[in-house]
C-alpha cells in the first residue's frame, strides 16, 4: 500500500478534529435538542465558560481512542491483531474505577461490564458479546466512539480499518454497535483518498450486512436529507423514527449514529456547520461531534478546520489520556499524531521516519502546532503577548517588553489545577519532567526585534498549597536580534513537589523590546536524580503524581507513603518510558500481604518488573507480562512483617540487580527497556519513608 504524501498532516487534522468535536460537545453531553436551543442556542463555538467547565478535559472518547491502538505496539503490528490482545491492553492500561471508562456499574455501563468480564477471565470477543451481556448492553454507543484510531493507521485502506475496528469493537460490544463502528472506521480510512461523502458512506456500507439496522437507518437518513430543505427537518424525522424512546439503555448507538450521518450529509464540506448540526441536535454530543470531527478533519485537512472560527487556538493541541502508563497521560495532538502515523507506516511496511529535531519533546514541526504552549499570565507578564505555530517553530510575539516585565510561555508536563473541576472522568498521570534531568531549548530572536532580549528556561512546580511556583535557570542567555542560542539547565530539586509546566521566559536586555522570538525546540534527557517523599503543607498534587490502582495514604501514618490493596496486586508508579537505566533505593516495611517491594520499568499495571520480598521468606525478581508472572531469580531472605528494610535495585540494559543488605540477586531479561518506578503489594499493606531514583 502507498502512504499518501500528506499522510502525517491529515492524521494531525483528524486528531484535532476529534479533539475539537469532543471539547465542543462535552459540557452539554446528553442534553436534548430543545434544551440546547433554549439554554444555549445553536452551537457555533465553545460554550464551556457558560457552563463553568474547563475547555480541555479528560474524556472517555479521547482516552479510549488514543489508548487502544497501543495493542499494535505491545503485541503485533498487523491487521490481524486479535480482539483477545486488545482486551489484554484494556486490562493493562485501564485502572478500575479510575481511568478511561464510565464506571457506571455492571449492567449499566457497557464498557464497565466488559472490563469486569475481562478481569474475571472471559476473553475478548466473548467479553463484549450479546451471548454474555445481552443485546441492550452490547448495542450501546461505546464501540463507535473509540474507533477513530484504527482508521488513522489505515490511510486509504478501509478493509484494514474495518478489520481492526471489528476486533477492537468486539472487546466490549456486539451487533449493531459493531456494525456502526466498522462502517465509520472504513469511512474515515477512505477519507484519506476521497472527499465524496456519499462514496465514503457506500464504502462503509460494503463492510457491514446489507440487511442490518445501521444499513437501513442510513438508507432512510439519505432519503430524508436529499429532500429536506434544512437539517432540522431531518433531525425531527430521526427522532420520530430512531429516537431514544425506541431503544433501551442509556445511550444506544442507533439514534446517535443517525445524527452523525445527517450532519455529514447536510454539511459535507463545512467543518463548522457539521459541528453546529451534530452538537445542536443533542443526545451524546461529545461522542457524535468527535467522530464527525475526525472524519472531516481527515477529509478536509487542516485547511478545513481553519475555514471557520478559531477552533485550534483555545485548544492549543492540549490532550489528556488517562491510563496506567502515566508518563504518556499529559500529551498533545502532535505527539499522538506522529505516533499514529508511525503505526500506519509500519502496517504499510514502510521504514519509520526519524524523530523530529533529534527527538525533542516539543518541536512544533506540524503546521500551526503549539504543543500546549500558552502565554503565562501574572503580575510581571507583558500584556501584549501571543504565541503561534509556524510549522517549524513556536513564535512568541511581544510588545512593550520593558524592565520588570517578562514574556513567558509554558506547556504542561503534568496535570493542571483544572483537574479539580473536571467532571466524570479522572486523570491518572505522572509528571514527565523531574529533578536531575537536563532541560534544553534552542531559541532565535527575529532580526526585526527592536532590541536584544535575555532568555531563561523555566519550570513551574506545585507548592505546599497546590499553587504554582516559578523557578528559572539562574544565568540568562543574551540574545541579539537575528541570533540563536541553546539554553541548558539541570532541573533542580523542588521540595518533593511535582513539576507542572516548563517553558521559556524572555526579558528585555536593555530598555524596551518589541518583536518575536522563535522557540525552535525544547526537550529534556537523562535519568532523573530525585527523591520522592511527603512534602509539608496541605497540598495534594504530590499524591496525584502517582498513577495507582491501590489506596495510598499519608496522613495518620508516620511513613511518607503507605499503600493498601484489598484484592490482587496493588501498585503506585511514577515515571516515563524514557527512564531506561537507573538505580532505585527505598526504605520499606511490609505490614501485611503475600509480597511487597519495588516496581521497575513499569509499562502499565500488568507489564513491569518487580523486586519483592515474600511472606514465604524469599527475595525475588519477577517479570509480569499480562496474565503471566515469571520469577526470574530468587533467594532465601526472611524479613517479617513490621520490620524496616532497605531495598536497592538497578536496571541497566537487560540486567536487573537487587539487594537487601548483603543479600544480592541478579537476573537478565529484555522484555522492557524502560519505564516507571513504584511500590507494589499483594493483598496487604506496604509503606515507604523514602524512594530515591538516580542514574545507574
Amino acid at each position: 500500500m502507498t502512504i499518501p504524501q500528506d499522510y502525517t498532516n491529515r492524521v494531525y487534522a483528524g486528531v484535532l478534529g476529534k479533539m475539537i468535536g469532543v471539547y465542543i460537545g462535552r459540557p452539554f453531553e446528553n442534553w436534548r435538542y430543545r434544551d440546547i436551543l433554549e439554554k444555549l442556542g445553536p452551537i457555533t463555538y465553545y460554550v464551556h465558560e457558560q457552563l463553568g467547565d474547563p475547555l480541555v478535559v479528560t474524556d472517555d472518547d479521547l482516552a479510549g481512542t488514543f489508548t487502544f491502538p497501543r495493542a499494535l505496539d505491545d503485541y503485533c503490528c498487523s491487521p490481524d491483531l486479535p480482539a483477545e490482545d486488545i482486551g489484554r491492553s484494556w486490562l493493562n492500561y485501564i485502572i478500575e474505577e479510575r481511568s478511561i471508562l464510565w464506571w457506571g456499574g455492571a449492567g449499566n455501563s457497557t464498557e464497565h461490564t466488559a472490563w469486569l468480564n475481562l478481569a474475571r477471565g472471559i476473553p475478548a470477543p466473548k467479553s463484549g458479546s450479546i451471548e454474555v451481556n445481552g443485546r441492550t448492553m452490547a448495542e450501546q454507543i461505546g464501540a463507535q466512539i473509540f474507533i477513530d484510531g484504527w482508521a488513522l493507521v489505515s490511510p486509504g485502506q478501509p478493509a484494514q480499518a474495518a478489520k481492526l475496528a471489528r476486533a477492537s469493537a468486539s472487546v466490549s460490544h456486539d451487533g449493531e454497535a459493531v456494525n456502526a463502528a466498522v462502517l465509520w472506521a472504513a469511512m474515515e480510512a477512505e477519507a484519506f483518498v476521497s472527499s465524496d461523502v456519499n462514496h465514503l458512506i457506500d464504502t462503509g456500507l460494503s463492510f457491514i450486512p446489507d440487511d442490518c439496522l445501521i444499513a437501513k437507518l442510513i438508507t432512510d437518513v439519505r432519503s430524508w436529507a436529499a429532500t429536506d430543505n434544512d437539517w432540522e427537518a431531518t433531525r425531527q424525522k430521526i427522532e420520530d423514527n430512531y429516537g431514544y424512546d425506541k431503544y433501551p439503555g442509556n445511550c444506544h448507538v442507533v439514534p446517535n449514529h443517525a445524527l452523525m450521518i445527517m450532519a455529514i450529509l447536510h454539511a459535507p464540506d463545512d467543518f463548522q456547520r457539521a459541528q453546529m448540526i451534530v452538537n445542536t441536535s443533542g443526545w451524546d454530543t461529545d461522542c457524535n461531534a468527535g467522530n464527525v470531527g475526525c472524519l472531516q478533519g481527515i477529509m478536509l485537512g487542516l485547511e478545513g478546520l481553519e475555514a471557520g472560527p478559531d477552533w485550534r487556538g483555545p485548544v492549543a493541541d492540549r490532550l489528556y489520556i488517562s491510563t496506567a502508563d502515566g508518563g504518556r497521560s499529559v500529551t498533545d495532538a502532535v505527539e499522538v499524531s506522529l505516533w499514529l502515523a508511525g503505526l500506519g507506516r509500519r502496517l504499510a511496511g514502510e521504514k519509520p521516519q526519524a524523530p523530529a529535531k533529534a527527538g525533542a519533546r516539543f518541536h512544533f514541526s506540524l503546521p500551526g502546532s503549539v504543543q500546549g504552549f500558552r502565554p503565562q499570565t501574572g503580575r510581571a507578564a507583558v500584556e501584549d503577548l501571543r504565541v503561534s505555530g509556524t510549522g517549524e517553530a513556536l513564535a512568541v510575539d511581544f510588545a512593550a517588553l520593558a524592565s520588570g516585565r517578562e514574556a513567558a510561555v509554558t506547556s504542561p508536563v503534568f496535570m493542571p489545577r483544572d483537574v479539580t473541576r473536571m467532571r466524570t472522568y479522572d486523570l491518572m498521570a505522572s509528571p514527565r519532567l523531574h529533578a536531575g534531568q537536563r532541560l534544553y531549548a534552542v531559541v532565535t530572536a527575529d532580526d526585526a526585534n527592536s532590541a536584544a532580549v535575555e532568555a531563561r528556561l523555566r519550570i513551574r512546580h506545585y507548592d505546599e498549597n497546590d499553587g504554582l511556583e516559578d523557578v528559572d535557570m539562574p544565568d540568562a542567555i543574551y540574545l541579539a536580534p537575528g541570533k540563536s542560542a541553546k539554553l541548558e539547565w539541570t532541573v533542580p530539586e523542588t521540595g518533593y513537589q511535582p513539576i507542572a509546566e516548563t517553558g521559556v521566559v524572555f526579558t528585555a536586555a536593555q530598555g524596551r523590546s518589541d518583536g518575536r522570538v522563535l522557540v525552535e525546540k525544547l526537550g529534556w534527557d537523562g535519568c532523573p536524580d530525585v527523591t520522592f517523599k511527603r512534602p509539608g503543607g496541605a497540598g495534594d498534587f504530590w499524591r496525584r503524581a502517582w498513577v495507582k490502582n491501590a489506596h495510598i495514604f499519608s496522613r495518620h501514618f508516620p511513613q511518607d507513603f503507605r499503600i493498601s490493596q484489598n484484592r490482587g496486586e496493588g501498585l503506585i508508579m511514577q515515571g516515563t518510558a524514557d527512564w531506561k537505566d537507573y538505580a532505585v533505593e527505598a526504605d520499606l516495611m511490609l505490614h501485611l500481604g503475600d509480597h511487597g517491594g519495588l516496581v521497575l520499568r513499569g509499562n502499565g499495571q500488568r507489564r513491569y518488573y518487580a523486586a519483592r520480598l515474600t511472606r514465604a521468606g524469599e527475595l525475588q525478581i519477577v517479570r509480569r507480562k499480562d496474565e503471566q508472572e515469571t520469577v526470574l531469580a530468587s533467594t532465601a531472605l526472611d524479613i517479617g512483617f513490621e520490620t524496616a528494610f532497605t531495598l536497592a535495585a538497578t536496571v541497566t540494559g537487560d540486567c536487573i540487580a537487587v539487594a537487601v543488605g548483603d543479600t544480592k540477586l541478579e537476573a537478565r531479561d529484555d522484555s522492557y527497556s524502560g519505564g516507571a518506578v513504584g511500590l507494589i503489594v499483594h493483598e496487604g499493606a506496604l509503606s515507604a519513608t523514602r524512594i530515591r531514583v538516580k542514574p545507574a
